[in-house]
């Protein structure tokens, strides 16, 4: 069975996706998120296998990381392997507010935002601000320093409700979405930075692309975040039961975070300008319940059922069906290549190892 380092591997060998990124400078938002550090983590993959030693030559075929976060302490809990690398560049700013100056850029990658329930009951404004402040304020810096590309990382809950006239949605599809809520201030404001990014392609003339991400896991979850599947995730990693807080009906699609990692690379690399990719393993649309059924095999417990509290409940997607089509970047020639039980057996493993390493810490 592959594991996350194994995919970091096949994803960093491919030559096609590198001779365009070779030599570059690329800004990440979010440096420290699930996907922000895979990305970092696959672009110093890249860097050491490609660049033997800091020379004159070597600057041509590596790529250096700007990566942007708000805390530097929790950066170089998540980053500091990287932290004396030439390649490597860490800059804490909160992107909601400033962009400091960080010198020359070829792309800028917007993953920071909050993207799991409490946060967007406990932070409503803040999840606002970093799909609408922040990207404006990327975008501005993009703009003044003459970047080659934009990527702004967007969510399946785009599309909203499914209208129940679609099995999945292509990147054409609009279901109903309920502004007037708490909870629709993550997907709206999504939809905004999409807006934003068409608004200065058109009056700036920036290039930019959408990747738009089903929900993604994998061994860089934070232990904070509190999506469905995170939590079946943390039962499952302690021997727990796991805890599904509805029927477990709700259908969705998901990626595992290497997949996704490539998939954001993918659209920037080659796909069209001005244009949104759904990024997706089609293998792996399943429910909520079957999900927490192959957790529950894996961990040594059982599924139970429990209704949320009132705050959780606020942060819930009310999506029962939200599957993408990925044909459009399957024809770009990406594919997923880890599945459902092969991911989470995977991500169930790594947590295990973590939390013995803090055990052994503590003691």
């Amino acid at each position: 069975m592959a594991n996350y380092m194994d995919e970091l591997h096949y994803w960093s060998e491919k030559e096609s996706l590198w001779k365009n990124l070779k030599g570059s400078t690329i800004m990440i938002s979010g440096a420290t998120g699930m996907i922000g550090k895979c990305l970092v983590d696959l672009f110093m993959m890249y860097n050491a296998g490609t660049v033997p030693c800091q020379t004159s030559e070597s600057q041509d075929t590596g790529v250096k990381v700007i990566a942007l976060s708000r805390n530097e302490s929790s950066a170089r809990e998540r980053l500091g392997d990287y932290w004396d690398s030439p390649w490597f560049q860490y800059v804490s700013c909160n992107v909601n507010a400033v962009v400091p100056e960080c010198g020359r850029v070829d792309y800028i990658i917007h993953a920071a935002s909050n993207t799991h329930p409490r946060l967007y009951s406990q932070d409503p404004i803040g999840t606002i601000a970093s799909n609408v402040f922040g990207t404006r304020n990327l975008l501005d810096y993009g703009v003044s320093h003459g970047i080659r590309q934009f990527c702004f990382v967007s969510s399946v809950e785009v599309y909203g409700e499914n209208r129940g006239d679609t099995e999945k949605f292509d990147e054409s599809y609009l279901g109903f979405l309920d502004c007037n809520t708490l909870r629709a201030g993550y997907p709206e404001s999504k939809r905004l930075g999409e807006a934003l990014c068409n608004a200065y392609g058109e009056a700036c003339g920036m290039g930019f692309v959408i990747p738009r991400l089903s929900r993604v896991y994998g061994p860089t979850m934070l232990m904070s975040d509190t999506k469905a599947i995170s939590q079946f995730l943390k039962k499952a990693a302690a021997g727990e039961d796991i805890v599904l807080k509805s029927e477990g009906n709700q259908k969705y699609s998901y990626a595992f975070v290497t997949d996704a990692a490539a998939g954001i690379l993918w659209t920037m690399v080659f796909g069209a300008l001005k244009e949104a990719y759904n990024v997706a393993d089609e293998q792996s649309d399943i429910t909520l319940k079957g999900l927490a059924e192959i957790l529950a095999g894996i961990g040594g417990s059982k599924v139970v059922f429990e209704l949320p509290e009132e705050r959780e409940r606020k942060g819930y997607s009310t999506a029962t069906r939200a599957m993408l089509s990925t044909e459009k970047i399957r024809a770009l020639g990406w594919e997923a290549r880890i599945h459902m039980k092969e991911g989470l057996l995977q991500t169930v493993e790594a947590w295990k190892r973590e939390a013995a390493a803090i055990t052994d810490i503590q003691v």
